[in-house]
């Protein structure tokens, strides 16, 4: 049967209250002392929409990696887009970044914890790029520990049923869009369900040890940690949360289950990822004048690729509400060869004029869906019409004020293809949940703000309340 929706506030009244100690200073202060260096492995780059102030990169080259990892900080992203690939594909990156990574790590001396950041929604080459990963560093045999709790983004876990927010209600993840997805698609909110439909049950459901809410809120991280050194090694535990205070006792737990030993293969979305990296949260979203180091006087460019609802709403109102200049490319042109080309020049021209004008401009695919039956398949057409957007973006002669690209793909393809990105830094959030990268030296905009903002987030006016934001008046 399937699972009904709830109403958050409902839910939020009918929980235990979260724990009372506040865990977060002495995780900061463990995760300072340690010399782990960990590695979040993000499969589009939206999962640095929790953090600020690390360094992400788009390259795995040992070189590379040795210096971040002797770098200060406690943690780095490696931008894999490996959403975007077939999982064959996918799995070959995952193994020849975890061959790189353990060979810097032994030449520099340095510890290494991966997390495998992907989508709070779970779509995502899972657990097949996890173990591709694992098989090269040599960390078979561990169990994984799943926590897709994301806070910004509305996904919350209960009685180990992941739930997405619209609104005021919470609608269980196997009822809403994502669960349709042509490449990622799944049958089962229950995340005991999930993890045996992704395995094909290798794991199954009553294998999967569940850290509740009441152990988290009524017992506390010396139950959690209790909990973590019971889980079978291979095996899978997932997590129950509603709050950051409950991912706060969920790292403590884990830290000390750490301390005697216990090991995992990390899947998680990313407010896991900032408290588990002793990211003492922004103190607040990004303002204009903290983006005002770009002092362009062309207009801001907006780039949507992504097909989903959410951004088909907030790409409406962003037309309608705001002066912004909207070009659509008709995703049939970019598939087709004969006209690809043509297409491409002829929207760079148009939109580097526009933007020599002062003209914020929006370019955005036309929102009829193309996919295919088979997973890879649906995954190249994705791939090329993200591949067009940014081959648009690199014909563009005029250095914009800024860049929003919209979507996973299309912001990944955006940072390696059109702005050439190798290194960038995690400035923080402009919304919650929608993170704005400072682009390095090497790019094809040194220093422009770039923001990263995922399809499946935000409210209707989001784009709106941005454009609004950094809208400053060409004089």
């Amino acid at each position: 049967m399937p699972e009904k929706p709830l109403y958050i506030t409902a839910v939020s009244q009918s929980l235990p209250p979260e724990w009372p100690e506040d865990l977060l200073p002495d995780i900061c202060r463990h995760v300072a002392q340690d010399r782990t260096k960990i590695v979040v492995l993000d499969d589009d780059p939206t999962g640095t929409q929790t953090v600020h102030s690390l360094p992400v990169l788009t390259t795995w080259e040992v070189p590379a990696l040795e210096k971040e990892l002797t770098n200060s900080g406690s943690a780095f992203f490696i931008l894999t887009n490996s959403r975007a690939l077939p999982r064959d594909q996918a799995c070959r990156l995952g193994q020849a970044i975890g061959t790189n990574l353990k060979q810097a790590g032994r030449n520099t001396g340095v510890p290494i914890s991966i997390i495998s950041r992907s989508d709070s929604t779970l779509r995502g080459h899972f657990p097949f790029e996890v173990d591709a990963v694992a098989h090269a560093m040599g960390d078979t045999g561990l169990p994984y520990l799943i926590c897709p709790f994301f806070l910004e983004g509305g996904r919350f876990t209960i009685n180990n049923i992941h739930y997405v927010r619209e609104k005021n209600q919470l609608i269980p993840a196997a009822s809403t869009s994502y669960a349709k997805d042509a490449a990622f698609g799944f049958l089962h909110s229950d995340l005991r369900e999930w993890v045996a439909e992704k395995t094909g049950r290798k794991i199954t459901p009553g294998d999967v040890t569940c850290v509740t809410l009441d152990d988290i809120r009524n017992h506390g991280p010396d139950r959690v940690a209790d909990l973590l050194m019971t889980v079978p090694g291979p095996g899978a535990c997932i997590v129950n949360a509603m709050s950051y205070q409950d991912i706060h006792v969920l790292v403590a737990g884990l830290l000390k289950a750490q301390s005697l030993g216990r090991r995992f293969l990390f899947r998680t979305a990313a407010s896991f990822v900032r408290v588990r990296a002793g990211v003492v949260p922004h103190p607040g979203l990004l303002s204009q004048k903290e983006l005002s180091r770009n002092n362009a006087r062309a207009g801001a460019l907006f780039i949507a690729g992504s097909y989903v609802p959410k951004t088909t709403d907030q790409i409406t109102a962003l037309i309608r509400h705001t002066d912004i200049l909207p070009v659509e490319i008709p995703v049939e042109l970019l598939l087709d060869k004969t006209v690809r080309e043509k297409t491409i020049q002829q929207t760079g021209k148009q939109v580097t004029e526009a933007l020599h004008a002062g003209l914020d401009t929006l370019i955005y695919t036309s929102r009829k869906l193309i996919s295919d039956t088979d997973p890879g398949h649906s995954l190249s057409i994705g791939q090329s019409i993200s591949d067009g957007l940014a081959d648009i973006v690199r014909s563009i002669s005029c250095r914009p004020r800024f860049i929003l690209a919209k979507g996973g793909i299309t912001s990944s393809d955006m940072a390696t293809k059109g702005l050439q990105v190798r290194r960038a830094m995690i400035l923080g959030q402009i919304l919650p949940g929608v993170p704005v990268w400072q682009l390095g030296d090497e790019s094809v905009f040194p220093g422009m703000p770039y923001i990263i903002f995922p399809g499946n987030v935000g409210n209707d006016d989001a784009l709106v309340r941005i454009h609004d934001t950094l809208h400053t008046p060409v004089s």
